[in-house]
């Protein structure tokens, strides 16, 4: 029979009374399955809302903002283990039926429910792992293309259209601060704001350079060519966060918006360029219409990139912080996609590959995220 054990573990214990091993552990009835300490989330849980009902707590915004964010995760993992531990028990009650039966159609589709099961299981395992300070936030992600003028620029536009493929399979939503297109093709740059639950604690994974092998169609010789871009992440921050902006130490320049927008957007000084005098930080955004919008816009990425260089300080390992981002050039690289002469994506960092380039291009680069975040675990748990 399976089980659901009260830490949260599934786990089978079926006896082999036919000649169909029970789906829930697979081929040769291994354990399938991820433990969760969900006594111990309820308890949290139960914890913070007592919090959260002192008079005193609404003083502190940068406390409330940490509790909800914990509360929201907390409830989200226990509701997610909760809904799959009861269709779990559905299917293992009609896997006995059709055990006793000998019903093989029947304990074919609960095979295929069950992987099902098991791949939400591995996503909400992922989605624990995400506990990091700004993890929940939205992300804030741009793309710079490095040297190789239109090859680059249009492997810039490859990411873009990866990345909000991916985003959009996830339900998140995808607003573009900053375009900038190429003379002939892609992009020169671009940056996005992604909408969504751990949209940081996922993308921060993809930070860093890009490389790109293929016979460049922009190559009347047919020649392969390599290419690079940098992505870089940040996490959204509210404006409550503690972060001194005083306004003597910015400039702010506008100047007429380029490429897509309608004649308003062009024939105005609606793009603002802000630089943050004492480190040097140079923002801009020119996809809204009003120069007000794209000042605020400006503002909030301005503001998440002060929140990263406190981070750095703190932390005092800028390397850790900024990934393995460096020069947009060979050597350098998180992953490699390859076209020519074989097909294959590398990450170089956890050594995962994946043989089916379209897909990956078409957003399907969780396989890519969560070895990087658990590669990341583990380097903490050994530390």
């Amino acid at each position: 029979m399976t089980t659901l054990r009260s830490g949260g573990e599934l786990a089978c214990s079926t006896e082999q009374r036919s000649k169909t091993s029970c789906p829930t552990c697979g081929v040769g009835s291994t354990k399938w399955g991820l433990t969760f300490d969900i006594p111990g989330l309820k308890k949290a849980i139960a914890e913070l809302e007592e919090v959260m009902a002192a008079p005193d707590f609404w003083n502190d915004p940068a406390k409330v903002r940490e509790t909800n964010q914990k509360l929201t995760r907390y409830k989200q993992t226990v509701a997610g283990w909760e809904a799959i531990s009861r269709r779990h028990q559905d299917q293992a009650v009609l896997f006995e039926l059709a055990d006793e039966e000998d019903d093989l159609q029947v304990m074919e589709e609960v095979g295929r429910e069950l992987a099902g099961l098991e791949k939400e299981v591995e996503s909400l395992e992922l989605a624990s792992l995400l506990n990091g300070e700004y993890d929940s936030h939205n992300a804030i992600l741009s793309i710079h293309p490095g040297a190789g003028g239109t090859e680059a620029q249009d492997w810039g536009a490859m990411l873009l259209r990866m990345y909000t493929r991916w985003a959009e399979s996830r339900g998140f939503e995808v607003e573009t601060l900053d375009y900038l297109p190429g003379e002939e093709a892609g992009i020169k740059s671009v940056t996005l704001l992604i909408k969504g639950l751990n949209a940081y604690g996922y993308l921060r994974a993809e930070k860093g350079v890009h490389r790109l092998v293929r016979i460049s169609p922009f190559d009347a010789s047919g020649r392969r060519h390599t290419s690079f871009a940098s992505v870089d992440v940040l996490p959204e921050v509210d404006e409550d966060v503690n972060v001194e902006i005083n306004p003597n130490d910015l400039r702010i320049d506008t100047y007429r918006a380029s490429g897509a927008g309608g004649q308003h957007v062009n024939k105005t000084s609606s793009a603002v360029r802000i630089t943050h005098i004492p480190t040097g930080i140079v923002v801009q955004c020119q996809s809204e219409r009003s120069q007000h919008a794209n000042r605020e816009a400006a503002m909030k990425i301005l503001r998440s990139k002060l929140v990263e260089r406190k981070l750095m300080e703190q932390q005092q390992k800028i390397q850790e912080l900024r990934g393995d981002q460096g020069e947009i050039a060979w050597g350098n690289q998180i992953r490699s996609y390859v076209f020519q002469p074989y097909t294959l994506v590398k990450d170089h960092r956890t050594d995962v590959e994946v043989g089916n380039v379209q897909a990956v291009m078409d957003g399907e680069i969780d396989t890519f995220i969560e070895a990087y975040l658990r590669s990341q675990k583990g380097a903490s748990v050994a530390q």
